[in-house]
């Protein structure tokens, strides 16, 4: 009979002879709700407890409640990362060594993820999980992000229930290409209107949890919330912009110096760490002339601007689930995708548009619109200057797999697992990426199948870091050498040969 292949029951001739059956129910009392915030081109140190200048007071806050993990590890680009973090296995493993946007015919790159490596969200769905997705996803090719599709590398198509955001690698943050579910929209209001997209994301992370725990209270979420912010462009509202000025007048040297101090002063990096030497290409900032500096400065304010308003963001979050009850038991992870962003090139850009295009700017043309830099008139990207103070005290940046591009900020908040005796504790411990989901898995208690409907599954190859939660002295359990613990300590990367990289950053897509 149909319908019956999975049936427990017994079907006799009448309902007399018959037996009814349910299928059991999941059973997820007092599981952890998952919230991963992921950030773009967010330097190592660009948070407040990492040792930045600007104002990030909620990721400190959940940083004060948690941990800070200072050894965390990413793949020095976006699509790669987000690929590596949803599955837990290596970006060139499931199809992703570079952004989205390119297949070049060979497993390593396809432009999405196998279906071979199911994504935490797949996994979590099915042990009943609501899952949300919010905001960037550039995890499927572009030619089939359009309204035609296919769809089968959508969010929705990956494991989540729902969707809001956008498909490409950026979007405007005042007038973004959105996508709801499987369908694009028009965003909801104007920038005259004061609209935001990272107000929006917001409001829309909100809705789904509400929404979800309203009707199924005991129904654990898992919510992947990836910012627009801090990839170009840099936007955000005027009265963050307003709030900057002046704020880095000094420059990048003296700001990357007084960094690297507080630092320091924060253990975030330990004593006897020496700050690298000014990147190849970043001039003295008392060499530029008054018009570069004004435009440098004002650029690196859209940039703070648009950060501290995230932060901002993130706080909502974190506030409504305390509002709800569901904060403390809630696995709150903040981290980046990659290094501050090499982008903007030795000046910075106005336009990033016109210059990806091979028209570059004139420095006379972009002092004229100093003012209209970080509002809804422009598409900045700041100098590699400022990216270097967004990485201290590493060198180099996002794409170049050197400390810059590749180590990140990690928050890891948790109390109702994590001790109060460790709470505001650094961590040293080598990890990287594809070690989120393993960690997830265990927090919950699901095991990795080896066959996903109906797949075999490709071997993960993260390692939980759960067993950071309680010592901050256990020997990392990833090594370079196959010896426990041999990536535990903070410099143990080897310097890059003197001759890599190239004596100018390479240019490639975001």
């Amino acid at each position: 009979m149909s319908g019956t292949e999975d049936f427990g029951g017994v079907i006799g001739r009448t309902a007399a002879e018959s037996t009814s059956w349910w299928p059991d129910a999941p059973d997820l009392e007092g599981k952890p709700n998952v919230v991963v915030v992921l950030f773009d081109d967010t330097g190592f140190s660009h948070f407040g407890c990492f040792g930045s200048t600007i104002d990030t007071p909620n990721i400190d806050r959940l940083a004060a409640n948690g941990l800070r993990y200072t050894n965390f590890h990413t793949t020095a680009l976006c699509s790669p990362t987000r690929a590596a973090l949803l599955t837990g296995r290596n970006h060139h493993t499931v199809g992703m060594r570079a952004i989205s946007n390119f297949d070049t015919g060979f497993p390593n790159m396809r432009g999405r993820i196998s279906h071979n490596a199911a994504t935490v969200a797949e996994l979590l769905n099915d042990t009943g999980y609501a899952t949300f997705a919010i905001g960037k996803w550039h995890l499927c090719p572009m030619t089939e992000s359009s309204v035609a599709g296919p769809f089968d590398d959508w969010p929705l198509q990956r494991g989540f229930d729902r969707f809001y955001g956008f498909m490409q690698g950026e979007t405007d943050q005042f007038h973004p290409e959105l996508t709801y579910d499987n369908h694009h929209i028009d965003p909801p209001s104007s920038a005259d209107d004061g609209y935001h997209l990272s107000e929006d994301l917001t409001d829309r992370a909100i809705e789904f949890i509400r929404e979800s725990k309203s009707v199924r209270p005991d129904r654990p979420f898992f919510s992947y919330v990836a910012w627009g912010a801090t990839h170009s462009p840099h936007q955000a509202p005027p009265e963050y912009l307003e709030k900057y000025r002046g704020r880095f007048d000094a420059g990048w040297d003296v700001v990357r110096q007084e960094w690297y101090e507080r630092q320091l002063e924060l253990g975030v990096i330990p004593e006897g760490t020496e700050l690298a030497p000014r990147n190849r290409g970043v001039k003295p900032w008392d060499e530029l002339s008054t018009q570069e500096q004004a435009v440098a400065a004002r650029l690196q304010e859209a940039f703070a601007a648009f950060l501290d308003h995230t932060d901002v963001q993130i706080g909502r979050i974190a506030d409504y689930l305390e509002s709800i009850g569901e904060l403390d038991n809630t696995l709150f992870v903040v981290t980046s995708d990659n290094g501050a962003s090499q982008e903007g090139y030795a000046t910075g850009v106005v336009d990033e548009m016109r210059f990806f295009n091979g028209y570059p700017e004139d420095l006379d043309d972009a002092y004229a619109r100093i003012d209209d830099i970080g509002g809804p008139r422009s598409h900045t990207n700041y100098p590699w200057g400022w990216a270097q103070v967004g990485n201290t005290p590493l060198k180099w940046y996002k794409q170049n797999t050197h400390g810059g591009g590749v180590r990140d900020p990690l928050v890891v908040h948790w109390p109702d697992r994590i001790a109060a005796d460790q709470k505001g504790g650094v961590r040293r411990q080598f990890h990287h990426v594809i070690d989120l989901t393993p960690t997830i898995l265990e927090a919950i208690g699901v095991d990795q199948p080896d066959e996903f409907r109906g797949r075999a599954q490709l071997p993960v190859a993260g390692t939980s870091m759960a067993y950071t939660f309680d010592d901050p002295d256990a020997a990392s359990t990833k090594s370079f050498d196959g010896t426990p613990g041999s990536c535990t300590t903070w410099t143990k990367i080897s310097p890059r040969p003197t001759t890599w990289p190239p004596s100018t950053p390479r240019s490639w897509p975001s």
